[in-house]
């Protein structure tokens, strides 16, 4: 695992001036000096962040409910075990916005430890593309084994999730996941279909991988040349992709 850890994305920041109305940011304020006071407020305030302040997309992490109710996550004052069941409780009785709002805001949370990995395996277990991508963050990235690292990239190959949403990919990218990607293309191009673009260069990575996974390609252009040729263009075996794309 990566030793450094990733910065979150920030709420906060995220929040700037315009993103909310007046209401909407007195809301926020009154809602967090509450949770600060009184913790247990939370379960009644966090389902409220999408009615009060909107779904607005923000930035690439966040949209308006998500970061509001980060936010609040942030000013439970609680430690340990005790946070942990408070967030733990928000999760499980949550819609799946809620739920991924809980995820992204896991880094946020330094006294959760490892104790918030619970409820990663719990979204990678599930089918919501978006809750697991929501899972997929920071926390995830510096924290999740590599034999379950792994798994999920695969999972989200398998579900379409671009590996763009994975965070630490570039960090955590080992031969023995380039490797998983190359057999799952190889299927593809055996079946003649399309591989996700974005496992290509996980798996140039790692020339003798990449290597492999070509001359698998061409001993499928016989029976399957459009897809070896997609595969040998984006491994970069130009001429051999152009003669085989010709026969197709």
């Amino acid at each position: 695992m990566p030793s450094v850890p990733l910065p979150p994305p920030d709420p906060r920041q995220a929040l700037h001036p315009d993103a909310l109305s007046p209401a909407a940011r007195a809301w926020l304020d009154a809602a967090t000096a509450r949770i600060a006071a009184e913790p247990t407020s939370i379960r009644a305030l966090f389902p409220a962040a999408r009615r009060r302040c909107g779904q607005a997309v923000l930035d690439a992490h966040w949209t308006t409910d998500e970061a509001a109710r980060a936010v609040l996550l942030t000013a439970l004052p609680l430690h340990g075990p005790a946070l942990a069941e408070e967030v733990a409780g928000l999760y499980r009785h949550g819609d799946p916005a809620e739920q991924r709002a809980v995820l992204r805001a896991l880094p946020l949370l330094h006294d959760l430890g490892d104790i918030g990995l619970t409820l990663v395996r719990e979204a990678l277990r599930g089918n919501d593309t978006g809750v697991i991508a929501a899972a997929l963050g920071p926390y995830a990235a510096t924290r999740l084994p590599d034999t379950e690292y792994r798994q999920a990239v695969l999972k989200c190959v398998f579900l379409d999730i671009p590996l763009t949403r994975v965070a630490g990919l570039d960090a955590r990218t080992d031969r023995e996941l380039a490797r998983m990607l190359a057999d799952f293309a190889h299927e593809r191009i055996a079946a003649g279909r399309d591989v996700p673009p974005d496992i290509w260069p996980l798996v140039r990575a790692f020339p003798d991988i990449a290597d492999t996974l070509a001359a698998q390609a061409r001993s499928l252009a016989p029976t399957r040349p459009a897809s070896a040729a997609r595969a040998l263009a984006a491994l970069g075996a130009g001429p051999a992709a152009e003669q085989l794309q010709e026969q197709a």
